[in-house]
């Protein structure tokens, strides 16, 4: 049985890179790449489909750094 998730909870690329406060999307997959650390996805249906991580999760990481 798979996990269960609020959707309330999730967030897209786009959500993401706002909160970082990033000019662009695409540099989240970057951001994922050079801090191993950061809260992973949730939701990964690959294939450039739908990439959701938790959004609280997000927000403590991007806090801790001073975002």
């Amino acid at each position: 049985m798979g996990h269960h998730i609020d959707t309330d909870d999730v967030i897209d690329v786009q959500g993401v890179a706002e909160l970082l406060g990033l000019a662009q999307r695409n540099t989240v997959a970057l951001c994922q790449r050079r801090y191993t650390e950061t809260p992973r996805l949730v939701i990964d249906l690959e294939r450039g489909r739908c990439e959701l991580w938790s959004h609280e999760e997000r927000e403590v990481w991007a806090e801790a750094r001073g975002r």
